[in-house]
């Protein structure tokens, strides 16, 4: 490739997408409740606490037809098509749930000229040509669907329109045939600054399932070369364009790609938007009245049942978008009751700081609790701060509590029931590391036993948020 062309290739800017935020809130072992919010674990929309798989592998094949070229694929000559054969596989690394990085090789042959190299010439001023390539690139992917979604779409989501722009380096191997037979014109090998190239397109994604997607796409490919159809300047009676000319070619494929990790949703496939509980229902006739809320709002705070995460909040309190009751100090206490609105403070102290060097006097016998991702026992960086706190409860007060690990109704019971073990037994750990004594801490799994949402039997039966809080450790006072 030129180097000029090298030049603006890698002056092109690929866009990341890090603006929405995450509002699904990491909630307790006792949340909902009028005490507690899930405020605590909102955070920007990012994979840090590892929620979505953000790895898979992509293979596919298609045609390339040369399209920019002194021989080209399309009706050159005898007005007859070319078709050629490609391939490619790579490696997707999702950055967030519109942007991502693939690591591609391709390998294919284009056929171009007036007859395809494998028939006999037709005649002695026929020429046709065939071109055997290797290249390897690094893609920007650009999520349109999602980068562009709106709030009110709620349509199933899955298809998935995707941008392909990047530069690489490129090896070709092209053939001549005449009258007089085929010979070797070209070849360039790779990882040269003259074999540099890029390319960019679309891709249209459906999504058959939590580990396979399908898709079409359409790249246009610029070699940067003028003698990759096997012509070029050094062969004046079939060159009819300067020498600055670049040989470029459409690839279409039809590919798929397979999602890798343990968890239920891919990046990529992520809407944050699903997770701010915003619903309205317009009916069709516009003569007659929206109705905003089907069930009702139960507890009178401007958050509908429909999709109310909170439907105890008590009068007065002020509450998210989701229902759920302010704790603006995020000690546990909701600020309709916190005397200290500001800062942290216990929950037997009206959530002010305390100077009581002496045992606090528990009067709840649970203490906030965790939530865990599905099939995991590993505990969420946003969770610190509540195993923290708990830290801190538990060392001021003299009594022992059990650390109680549960599921979801998803899976066998015996798995289950190692899985809350695991999951209690990482929570009494991590206290014991950060200072609790290890006599006053009890680990028990429950596994599926104590759902916080028993009508979750089967785990289909619930939104995510109520399984999600099914998966939990919480604690209680022996």
């Amino acid at each position: 490739m030129k180097l000029s062309l090298a030049i603006v290739a890698l002056a092109l800017a690929i866009p990341g997408a890090n603006y929405a935020q995450d509002s699904t809130a990491v909630s307790t072992g006792t949340y909902p409740n009028t005490f507690s919010s899930g405020s605590a674990n909102v955070s920007p929309f990012t994979n840090q606490s590892k929620r979505f798989n953000d790895w898979s592998i992509s293979v596919g094949a298609g045609v390339p037809l040369l399209q920019s070229a002194d021989l080209t694929s399309i009706k050159n000559g005898n007005g007859k098509n070319l078709f050629g054969y490609s391939a490619y596989v790579s490696i997707d690394k999702a950055i967030t749930h519109a942007f991502g990085i693939n690591l591609q090789y391709d390998r294919g042959e284009t056929r171009q000229g007036w007859f395809n190299t494998k028939d006999a010439a037709p005649d002695a001023t026929a020429v046709g040509a065939r071109t055997q390539y290797d290249a390897i690139s690094i893609l920007g992917d650009i999520n349109f669907s999602n980068l562009l979604r709106r709030v009110d779409n709620h349509s199933t989501y899955r298809w998935a329109l995707h941008g392909y722009a990047g530069v690489g380096t490129i090896a070709y191997r092209a053939y001549q045939k005449d009258s007089k037979g085929q010979r070797l014109m070209t070849e360039v090998k790779p990882f040269k600054l003259g074999s540099m190239f890029m390319q960019a397109g679309a891709g249209l994604k459906f999504k058959v399932n939590r580990r396979i997607d399908l898709e079409g796409r359409l790249m246009y490919v610029v070699t940067g070369d003028d003698e990759f159809d096997g012509g070029g300047d050094a062969y004046s009676a079939i060159n009819k364009r300067s020498e600055q000319i670049s040989d470029n070619f459409f690839n279409a494929t039809l590919g798929l790609s397979i999602k890798l990790g343990k968890h239920e949703s891919h990046l990529m496939w992520h809407d944050p938007l699903q997770e701010i509980y915003y619903k309205l229902d317009v009916l069709a006739n516009k003569n007659q009245d929206i109705e905003v809320c089907k069930k009702g709002d139960a507890d009178n705070d401007g958050v509908c049942d429909d999709w109310d995460r909170q439907l105890d909040t008590p009068a007065g309190a002020r509450v998210d978008g989701a229902g759920v009751a302010l704790d603006t100090d995020l000690d546990g206490v909701i600020d309709l009751y916190d005397k200290c609105v500001t800062v942290p403070g216990p929950v037997e102290n009206n959530g002010c700081p305390t100077t009581n060097t002496g045992p606090v006097i528990e009067t709840e016998t649970k203490l906030e609790g965790i939530e865990f991702d599905l099939n995991s026992d590993r505990i969420l960086p946003s969770n610190t701060p509540i195993l923290n706190n708990a830290v801190n409860y538990i060392n001021s007060s003299n009594g022992s509590y059990s650390v109680i690990g549960a599921t979801d109704t998803r899976g066998t019971d015996a798995y289950n029931q190692k899985l809350s073990q695991r999951r209690a037994n990482n929570v009494k750990n991590y206290l014991i590391k950060n200072g609790v004594q290890n006599g006053k801490l009890n680990a028990v799994g429950k596994g599926e036993k104590d759902l916080k949402y028993p009508e979750c039997e089967p785990a289909t039966k619930c939104p995510e948020w109520k399984n999600r809080a099914n998966r939990r450790v919480y604690f209680e006072a022996k």
